[in-house]
């Protein structure tokens, strides 16, 4: 019996081992990466609660759109939130003044907090809001539950610029104790991300909230 072929073969055999535990690491490795990959087109796909964002439906380029929507038309994609002072947006120069100026002034007395106001959306442009009313009723099902989330064109204070839709949870809070003392106020008991201006509110306080927009007597044709 040949003694030298031994080590050989244990070497061989750590070898096979060796190899197939790097195929296993790197097998591993690259479903770990699958796996978080996939949480992170969910993540993208739906609104989260730490941002604080409406439930509407995705805006797809699908069959029958009214448009394609693009930051003209005061598009804000998820990841890409401005702060209220970003007025190179559509989405926040064409607010109301006197709401940005309210919004600003909150802003930076938050800031103290070390809070943030991040714009989930803000001024839209009727198109946009048309298409984000037809997803709606995809999305819902019915025009009638439609309705509770998203506004007509005609009707929408997004298109007219007197509404904001804020985020992230912290900063809700700090509006929901705050808010009234800079005239901004939480507008439907659904939507506590959505907020308008109220010129009384400094020294009357928030106006009961609606339940939600079918309940609000502007939002009727």
């Amino acid at each position: 019996m040949n003694t030298r072929t031994v080590p050989v073969r244990r070497r061989r055999r750590i070898l096979v081992g060796a190899t197939a535990l790097l195929g296993a690491v790197v097998l591993a490795f690259a479903v770990q990466q699958s796996l978080n990959a996939a949480s992170a087109s969910v993540a993208n796909e739906a609104p989260t609660a730490e941002t604080a964002a409406p439930p509407a439906p995705p805006q797809n380029d699908a069959a029958g759109s009214v448009i394609a929507p693009s930051e003209a038309d005061g598009v804000i994609r998820d990841g890409d939130q401005p702060t209220v002072f970003d007025t190179g947006r559509v989405a926040i120069s064409n607010l109301d003044p006197a709401l940005l100026e309210a919004l600003q002034r909150a802003a930076q007395d938050a800031a103290a907090d070390g809070l943030e106001f991040r714009v989930n959306s803000g001024w839209r442009s009727a198109a946009l809001q048309e298409r984000m009313l037809q997803d709606a009723v995809i999305h819902y099902g019915s025009e009638a539950e439609a309705a509770r989330w998203v506004a007509t064109p005609e009707t929408s204070a997004h298109v007219s610029g007197r509404a904001v839709d804020l985020g992230p949870l912290p900063t809700l809070d700090w509006l929901a104790q705050h808010g009234s003392d800079y005239g901004l106020c939480q507008t439907y008991a659904n939507e506590p991300w959505h907020w308008e201006l109220r010129a009384d509110a400094a020294t009357d306080g928030c106006p009961e909230m609606y339940t939600d927009p079918t309940d609000d007597p502007r939002m009727q044709p």
